[in-house]
């Protein structure tokens, strides 16, 4: 729905779709930062604590203390 009592220059943004894709990829790029940032701070420790507890059972194992 374009009013036609907007300037030519106005009407021309009003319609133009092309910067559009680029606006949808930002939204979306801005939603998995925030999704990665929430997983992060749930998981971060749990993730910390299992790789440094499988670092020790593994130099106990080959004996690299």
């Amino acid at each position: 729905m374009m009013d036609k009592t907007l300037p030519r220059p106005a009407q021309s943004l009003w319609t133009d779709e092309e910067g559009l894709t680029t606006v949808e990829y930002a939204l979306l790029l801005a939603l998995l930062v925030v999704a990665a940032i929430g997983v992060w701070s749930a998981f971060g420790a749990k993730v910390q604590s299992a790789v440094t507890s499988s670092t020790s059972a593994f130099d106990t194992a080959t004996g690299t203390s």
